[in-house]
Parts: C-alpha cells; structure tokens; sequence
C-alpha cells in the first residue's frame, strides 16, 4: 500500500496564511506547500522565523525536504521557497501559468532580472512527482490567477487560494489573468474529487460568527456548505456574484512587494552596489 501524508500546518497569524510540511513516513522525504517570508512592510524588514520554525519541525522529524510546492504567485505573502532552495537543496515547483502572471506583472514592476531557475519544474495538467512513495498530482485550477494549481496527495489535496473554508467562500478574480468563470469550472473539478477528499486551504480569515481559524475541511462539507458555490449554485448566478463582489474589493496590503518577490520563486530583488535591496511601488494619479 502506498504511503499517507503525514501533514503539519503552520498558521502565519501576520498574513492569515498556511503552510504545509508533507511527509512521506516510510521514506523520510518530504515537500512544503506555499512556505512564508517574514516581511514587515512600514520597515522593510525581511524575518526567516516562519521559515525558521518550518525548518526545525522538519529536522526534528529527521525529514528531507525535496519539494517546495508553490500553488500560485500568492499576492499577500513573500514566499520563503528560495530560502528553503538555498537551505536544503529542494526543487521549486509552480504551475505553468506563471509564464502569465510574469508577462503581466514584471513590466510593471520594473523586474528585468527573471531567470530560467527562478522555478525548477513549471507544472503542466496531469503532472506528477514522487516524494518517496508518495505521489503528488498536479491539478490545473486557473482562475484566482493563471497560474493557480492544486496538488493531490492520497486522500488530501491543497488548493492554495482557490477555495477557503466553506463559510469564506471562494478565491477573487480581480488580478491580471484572474477570471470568475474559469474559477467556477476549477472549484467544480476539485468538487469532483470523492466526497471525504480533505481540502487544505492557504487562507483563513474567520468568517463573520467563527471564532478559530481553521484551514482544513472536505470536499463534502464544500459542496454542502460553501457560501459561494455550494449547494448547486449555477455558472451564471456565481461569476455575477464573484464579478459583483471583486469590484468591492481593496488591493491586498501586500501585493506589489509579495509579487515581485513571487515571480521569482521567492527570490528577493538584486542588491545594488551598496548592497542595497529595493522593492518597487507603483503610483497611480
């Protein structure tokens, strides 16, 4: 029989994110999904703890790190995959779609220095990958952004922001390549996975009336329950609610520093020759 996951959530309260340490128990190895960078942005500063703490739950495990799994070019967060790549030797992989979200938001922000091994696999549909005797199937899940991706491990897939817990609801649409109708056709194939499938959010925000975060739930619950899509809601009437909600919506607090840093696998911006790093901050009139 092959190997179950063995999976460890670590919760950034700063950010509302979720990262995830993926075990293969009979082999030792193991993948990290969607890691978080420590950024204060009123200073600059850049933290490792979160990072720090992944890491040292890991070797305590005696685990070997093989994979940094992005699920997207998140907008809220800096990922720490590079310092992972750089601290064990892992691969980092991402969707195909990332080639998109480089082409729209590089110009903009004055990135001029993307290199080919930013990203060591660029995942396309149907993709796998072993991590010991695990398997990990690459799912394309566009919508939220193009290069969106949900990975499937045994009985447990992540699906980074494509859904949140079932009183959240469902990923916006409003980012460059971002599309309500293709979310609705990517939320219905991870619907389509058996019922007790565990889903593994990247977010939590508590929903109005929830007192805990939480990050974990089902296939089941989300057909049941979600607030967006559950419960038969047809194509029409959730790209008019996706489309209506998006216009309502602010630009997360983090989005030009995370991105930037993002599209290039978590790679922090070129020092200058004072050794000096800078992130850029578009203005508008």
């Amino acid at each position: 029989m092959p190997s179950a996951p063995d999976i460890t959530a670590f919760f950034d309260e700063a950010t509302n994110s979720v990262s995830y340490l993926v075990a293969d128990p009979a082999s030792g190895l193991a993948a990290v999904i969607d890691p978080v960078l420590d950024f204060d942005g009123a200073s600059g500063r850049i933290g490792t703890g979160s990072a720090d703490k992944l890491l040292a739950v890991a070797a305590a495990k005696g685990l070997t790190i093989a994979w940094v799994l992005e699920t997207h070019a998140h907008a809220d967060h800096l990922s720490a995959g590079s310092l992972i790549r750089e601290r064990t030797g892992a691969k980092i992989g991402i969707g195909a779609g990332i080639r998109e979200v480089q082409q729209a938001f590089a110009p903009m922000l004055a990135v001029d220095d993307l290199r080919p091994d930013d990203f060591d696999r660029r995942f396309e549909d149907g993709d796998t990958i072993s991590v010991g005797e695990l398997t990990i199937e690459v799912l394309m899940t566009p919508g939220h952004t193009p290069a969106c991706v949900t990975y499937r491990v045994g009985d447990a897939a992540f699906v980074g922001d494509t859904l949140f817990m079932p009183d959240y609801g469902t990923a916006r649409c409003d980012f460059p390549g971002g599309s309500a109708r293709q979310l609705f056709r990517s939320l219905h194939r991870i619907l389509a996975l058996p019922r007790d499938t565990r889903l593994f959010t990247c977010h939590d925000y508590k929903a109005p009336g929830r007192d805990v975060f939480a990050w974990e739930t089902t296939v089941g619950e989300q057909i049941d329950h979600n607030t967006h899509v559950g419960d038969g809601v047809e194509e029409e009437a959730y790209v008019a609610m996706r489309e209506a909600r998006d216009a309502t919506l602010k630009a997360p607090k983090l989005l030009y520093p995370a991105i930037q840093v993002n599209i290039r696998g978590g790679r922090l911006p070129p020092a200058d020759d004072q050794r000096r790093r800078y992130l850029v901050l578009p203005l508008t009139f």
